[in-house]
């Protein structure tokens, strides 16, 4: 009997992609690869991250990553979001950061917008990611999503320059003005 082509890639597969400045991803098991972010998004993920370090890592409610670091959220679901905030410290192995995060942020990117608002989101409410953010550095927007019954429903959105308190964490008071000043 003759073997055929995998039908879905999984961890070990994206373990053997080049070292070429491309960010490989997989979601449900088709292969999915980005050119390396411009520096306004990368600005902008690290402002951001600042301030979430300041309080879930000042507070002890959790740890934050940026990219690139892989998040195996399934066998075939491996994802390398620009910021991840894991609350659990049992989910950060040797290989990666192993199941559902508390919190996964995506900078969207010319290239990658469609995917970030269609499919990652899709894929991270099935997974059980409890919330998604998306920021955008062309509107200078932030979107909050809260996985609800299975799907995303928008708990807060906001534009640079406001100041804004995420409901879900008392005490997250995010300045956008800062992000992209």
């Amino acid at each position: 009997m003759a073997q055929g082509l995998k039908q879905k890639l999984d961890y070990t597969d994206l373990a053997h992609t080049p070292d070429d400045g491309r960010r490989y991803e997989l979601l449900d098991g088709a292969l999915m690869v980005s050119p390396s972010p411009q520096p306004l998004h990368q600005r902008v993920s690290k402002r951001l991250q600042r301030q979430l370090e300041a309080y879930f890592e000042s507070e002890g409610l959790g740890e934050v990553f940026n990219a690139p670091v892989d998040v195996i959220l399934a066998f075939h679901d491996v994802v390398v979001p620009d910021l991840v905030v894991v609350a659990t410290p049992a989910q950060v192995t040797d290989r990666a950061i192993e199941g559902a995060p508390a919190l996964i942020v995506e900078v969207l990117s010319p290239s990658t917008q469609s995917r970030d608002r269609n499919l990652k989101a899709e894929r991270y409410a099935a997974l059980g990611v409890q919330h998604y953010w998306i920021v955008d550095p062309a509107r200078t927007t932030l979107e909050c999503y809260k996985l609800t019954a299975g799907q995303y429903a928008e708990v807060l959105t906001a534009e640079s320059p406001a100041r804004v308190t995420h409901p879900d964490w008392p005490g997250l008071t995010l300045d956008l003005g800062a992000i992209w000043g």
